[in-house]
């Protein structure tokens, strides 16, 4: 097996700003052909922006790919921004860019949060959607924010630990609020060490095998910390469990779910109930392999369903 099953790398053939509200202005970017099947890509997070190497999943020969840093996220400004930010904005964002691109259907990509975003996208508008690959589920539930905040104690002690220390022993019984209330106020410092705290938690926990520790990025943590947890404490604006009880709006639809066995993030079950109740899609439970998307069992299983999506229009 190669090092990387990703395509090698490329640059935008046109990439800018978009102005969608009078305090938003996105970044986005478009990839490969210009004549090829579009496709859809939405990052994690919330706030996690996009990296060079979300372009890669896709063969440039054959996909028109389009990418863009949601609201408060990476390029987009302002970083952080929280206010006119939910799930419906973020639905009508992409909207406004498949009206831009002149895209009458595309295939929709998307993990973590991104999953989330594609499954509230297509149950919102099924019939701009060819179809799914979605990876490291989540359905943005109660029981799954509670996961990720204290269920991974089961795992990571000694992450937990050090997330709620900042926190006073008083506060820690709304540990979400506790830390939502310090990313969201407007005195930097107080969200700054709140969201590079918030931060770390997740992203020491995104691989199954340790990985040497990287510089912290100011884009990302603020991205992150803000986003997720305004996103959270608003369970993503979505009614319980909303995206499994719609799913039948886009059960006719091709879907492939790549899910990491040992992700401690958004752990299998979510995978598993979305499964079940969209009985032609197609599980991919990787072995080996947390919640990265660039994690080798993962990205091949992502690169191997663009793939049959490029010969077959579906997933077999």
């Amino acid at each position: 097996m190669p090092a990387t099953p990703l395509f090698p790398p490329i640059q935008p053939i046109r990439h800018g700003m978009l102005e969608v509200d009078a305090l938003h202005t996105i970044y986005w970017e478009e990839v490969g052909n210009p004549d090829g099947v579009p496709v859809l890509f939405l990052h994690g997070g919330p706030g996690a922006g996009l990296s060079p190497q979300h372009r890669r999943f896709f063969d440039p020969a054959h996909y028109r790919i389009i990418l863009f840093d949601q609201r408060g996220a990476g390029k987009s400004t302002p970083l952080g921004e929280w206010r006119n930010n939910t799930t419906a904005l973020l639905i009508e964002d992409i909207e406004t860019f498949r009206v831009r691109f002149g895209v009458a259907q595309w295939l929709v990509f998307g993990g973590s949060w991104g999953s989330t975003l594609a499954l509230a996208y297509g149950e919102a508008h099924p019939e701009r959607c060819l179809g799914f690959i979605l990876r490291g589920i989540f359905l943005c539930t109660a029981a799954e924010i509670d996961w990720f905040l204290h269920g991974v104690q089961w795992f990571y002690p000694e992450l937990y630990e050090e997330f709620v220390a900042p926190i006073p022993a008083a506060e820690r019984a709304d540990l979400l609020g506790a830390y939502a209330a310090r990313m969201l106020c407007d005195d930097p410092d107080v969200y700054w060490p709140a969201a590079r705290a918030w931060s770390r938690f997740e992203g020491r926990r995104v691989f199954l095998l340790p990985q040497p520790e990287e510089a912290s990025s100011d884009t990302l943590d603020l991205g992150v910390g803000r986003l997720e947890s305004h996103y959270m404490a608003n369970r993503g604006f979505f009614a319980d469990d909303q995206l499994v009880r719609e799913v039948g709006r886009i059960s006719h639809l091709p879907a492939v779910i790549v899910q990491g066995r040992y992700d401690v993030i958004c752990p299998p079950l979510s995978a598993w109930r979305l499964h079940k109740a969209w009985p032609g899609s197609r599980l991919e439970m990787i072995p080996d392999a947390g919640h990265g998307a660039l994690e080798l069992g993962i990205s091949a299983a992502l690169v191997a369903a663009t793939e049959q999506f490029k010969r077959r229009g579906r997933f077999d």
